[in-house]
């Protein structure tokens, strides 16, 4: 596989690796602020809110950046990186958003759901096809397209 065929997985990639620590510093910054220190993680509703917003997005980070490859090497790469962007777009809205109040996190929270179940349907399509061309030589996208007489 070429540099090309993944650079763009892997620019959003270092991205979200960068929003990670973005997240963990201002975690360090409201510990700080809130005289809350570690490992403690009760304090102020202020600190709290930072604190499982950079739990949350920790969680989830994980099954991004495996949808995201995924999607990206088996579906398409533009496509993927695009969702990944936009992915990663809600996430900072949902940190900042939930850093100020438990209802402003829910609108970031079911947009950037949004795109992780695209990434998801992408690859799960994307692997899908991949496995009748490779197993069964069976190319279904050829086959819907000269169907339908796009080819």
């Amino acid at each position: 596989m070429s540099e090309a065929a993944v650079v763009g997985l892997a620019a959003v990639t270092v991205l979200g690796v960068l929003q990670q620590a973005y997240f963990s510093l201002q975690v360090i910054y409201a510990r700080r602020k809130y005289s809350v220190s570690p490992p403690a993680t009760a304090g102020p509703p202020e600190f709290e809110r930072i604190f499982r917003a950079q739990a949350n997005c920790s969680e989830y980070f994980p099954i991004f950046i495996a949808v995201l490859w995924t999607s990206g090497v088996f579906f398409s790469q533009g496509l993927s990186s695009v969702c990944g962007l936009l992915y990663l777009y809600g996430r900072l809205q949902y940190f900042h958003g939930y850093s100020e109040s438990a209802q402003r996190r829910l609108a970031p929270l079911y947009f950037s759901s949004q795109v992780l179940w695209v990434l998801v349907g992408f690859s799960v399509l994307g692997v899908f096809l991949s496995f009748c061309r490779v197993y069964l030589e069976a190319d279904l996208l050829l086959g819907l397209c000269s169907a339908l007489g796009l080819v």
